[in-house]
């Protein structure tokens, strides 16, 4: 009787097979419970970042696009282009847009999908192309006709698109630290991944925000080397950079970078307005000779400086470089709106 009394009791107790016996099945919960606690503090993290780094600029709506600019200054106009994962706060931290509103009326934008400025998932594929036509509207809106525009890593292939496209629109163009012709680029192609659909969204709005936070020191210091990081770039919102948003549309960027090479190559020789070609000799995310320097070679009224003991940040480390480069553009012509 006893024994029977223990055996029932040991039942009623005994948790039911392939629940919590399962490790398979415990680990698939700890996951899930992991990726949606992430997801929420990242969504905390960015909601966060957004009110600490308040607009500063104003708003034009172009297309469903609320492009995000700063205006500074009277003159010429100069419209400046940040490269890809940045935003206004980069140009704004390395004093560039400062020097240049001494003598310029000077137009920076957040490209779609990074600071304040929203990207909308639809058929459109924001490549430079898309973006250069984008930027010609707002600055018709603006009533600019002629601008130098100025563009730093992937916001060079835009400024290029703009001056192949709208070259009506384009006084000149300054390229700082772009990237031109197509090449093996692996670490462009692991970038991308966020961007890959289903499996990319999970992974930008979970462990994609943890990571950026991780690499962030060793990816600054790529970027600037072989220089040192200068303690102005202090001001610039890393948080905002590491949203889950911001961080869909760098992936976007990295992956369409070698295609969008590889479609513009043949047409380099038709830009007919100046160009000025800036590039870190010691850049170690973009081969400053097979890149800057062969596009000098493609376009023949080009102008190449090739700033020694610099590297990809070259308006943050050799900022002076890029206001001569601007002047060296900038003739009374081009000031068609005061």
């Amino acid at each position: 009787m006893k024994k029977m009394m223990f055996l029932a009791e040991r039942k009623r107790f005994t948790r039911p097979r392939g629940v919590s016996t399962n490790p398979y099945w415990t680990a698939a919960l700890v996951g899930t419970a992991g990726l949606v606690a992430s997801a929420i503090i990242n969504r905390f993290l960015a909601k966060k970042a957004e009110r600490d780094n308040p607009p500063t600029g104003r708003f034009i709506n172009v297309d469903g696009v609320d492009l995000h600019y700063v205006e500074r200054g009277v003159g010429p106009a100069v419209v400046l282009l940040h490269g890809n994962g940045s935003m206004i706060q980069d140009f704004g931290s390395s004093g560039l847009i400062d020097a240049v509103a001494r003598d310029h009326r000077v137009v920076v934008f957040d490209r779609p999908g990074f600071g304040h400025t929203n990207r909308p998932r639809n058929a459109v594929k924001w490549g430079p192309n898309e973006q250069a036509d984008l930027i010609k509207i707002a600055l018709e809106r603006l009533g600019i006709q002629n601008a130098i525009i100025v563009g730093h890593s992937w916001g060079a292939s835009v400024a290029v698109a703009m001056g192949l496209r709208h070259p009506a629109s384009v006084h000149a163009l300054v390229l700082v630290s772009g990237y031109y012709y197509p090449s093996f680029r692996p670490d462009f192609a692991a970038m991308s991944a966020p961007a890959v659909p289903v499996i990319g969204n999970l992974m930008s709005v979970t462990v994609s925000p943890i990571v950026s936070r991780l690499i962030w020191p060793a990816l600054v210091a790529k970027l600037f080397g072989p220089a040192a990081v200068p303690a102005k770039f202090r001001r610039f919102p890393k948080e905002m950079a590491v949203r889950p948003s911001q961080i869909h549309a760098a992936a976007e960027e990295s992956g369409l970078l070698v295609l969008n090479a590889a479609r513009s190559q043949a047409h380099y020789k038709e830009l007919s307005m100046p160009v000025t070609i800036i590039a870190g000799q010691n850049d170690r995310l973009i081969d400053p000779i097979s890149q800057s320097g062969r596009l000098h070679d493609d376009v023949a009224q080009s102008r190449f400086h090739p700033i020694p003991e610099t590297g990809h940040m070259v308006h943050q480390t050799a900022t002076q470089s890029v206001v001569d480069a601007i002047g060296e553009v900038s003739t009374p012509a081009s000031a068609v709106d005061k």
